[in-house]
């Protein structure tokens, strides 16, 4: 990398933690650092995503001088983990945990939610690992790779009949290369559409409404459902339904639980089901923890349920199958 643009992505990293506004004035050539092939915008995002959890770690001692002191072991890290995770996404090194999404009235299993798994560990959440991608612009990177590895499960698991959801950040739906790579896998297999769909995860992250819907309607018109995530979350969820045309939105956990708990929380969740019906719009409601959440939301018109009710992601989908409790879904098949 050229010494003068590092310096210069260096003072432009720093900008927004130097009360100046000016940003740290770092000679390149006090940094025993190799840079490699990284390029400069993503290690100005990996500084900043660094900076920012040093200065978590810091807490009430940091300032921009305990930067600058730091700033060649920063540097470092930064460069370690962007090269330790484009590595890690490279060679496919993690796992695919499977969690279903089951029919609110019959409990047959309509498809399976694909998630990530690090370091063989289901039990841990990947929060951190999704949310450096995320902050760092790696998350691309990291879709079309989970993508694959979805699509290889399937080719081997093809006379199975299980159909699964991978997820797509709302930051990946408007990246050029991620939507070609995305669309060659996918031609690569016609078969896919009937046991892949897709869902779009932080929505709150898509820039423009209008290029996500064209990226939405390229894979409904290869045929692949595509579902809204995050849904009821936020004021804006409905102004995304109204520009997103997708077959299925998943209601978010924690406005299922805040409807729940409501005096009037019934009544609007019928009211979002009925509107999504009328759209011909399906629905999911995560975080169905408990017997009690199961009955209010199929009460308010959900259609399909996910929740730790049914148990916790686990790399054998066949499993849930296998302990589910009938009764949960006996009466309302009477």
């Amino acid at each position: 990398m050229d010494v003068k643009a590092l310096e210069a992505k260096i003072a432009e990293a720093t900008r927004a933690f130097d009360p100046t506004g000016k940003g740290l004035e770092v000679s390149a050539g006090t940094l025993d650092v190799d840079v490699g092939s990284i390029s400069e915008e993503d290690l100005t995002k990996g500084l900043v995503y660094t900076i920012n959890h040093f200065k978590e770690q810091a807490g009430a001692k940091f300032n921009v001088k305990e930067i600058a002191k730091s700033m060649n072991n920063l540097v470092k890290e930064a460069v370690n983990s962007l090269n330790g995770f484009r590595k890690l996404v490279g060679g496919s090194d993690f796992q695919v945990a499977f969690h279903p999404i089951f029919d609110a009235r019959t409990g047959a299993v309509h498809h399976y939610e694909a998630l990530v798994r690090f370091g063989g560990n289901f039990d841990v959440s990947p929060y951190k690992q999704i949310s450096f991608a995320e902050e760092t612009g790696l998350i691309n990177e990291f879709d079309i790779a989970m993508a694959r590895k979805c699509v290889e499960w399937l080719r081997k698991h093809k006379g199975d009949k299980v159909s699964l959801a991978v997820n797509i950040s709302g930051m990946s739906v408007d990246n050029a290369e991620y939507t070609k790579q995305l669309h060659a896998l996918l031609d690569a297999d016609s078969w896919l559409k009937h046991f892949m769909l897709f869902e779009i995860t932080e929505s709150a992250r898509v820039a423009d409404l209008k290029k996500a819907n064209a990226f939405v309607q390229g894979l409904r018109g290869k045929g692949f459902h595509v579902c809204l995530d995050d849904f009821g979350a936020g004021a804006a969820s409905f102004q995304y339904l109204s520009v997103l045309e997708v077959d299925v939105v998943k209601l978010d956990g924690s406005a299922v639980k805040n409807a729940q708990s409501a005096p009037k929380g019934r009544a609007f969740l019928k009211a979002l089901t009925t509107l999504c019906k009328t759209m011909e719009v399906e629905t999911i409601a995560e975080m169905v923890d408990t017997k009690e959440t199961l009955e209010f939301v199929r009460d308010c018109g959900v259609e399909y349920v996910q929740g730790w009710l049914f148990g916790k992601p686990d790399a054998d989908p066949w499993q849930f199958i296998k302990k589910l409790d009938r009764r949960l879904f006996a009466e309302k098949q009477r």
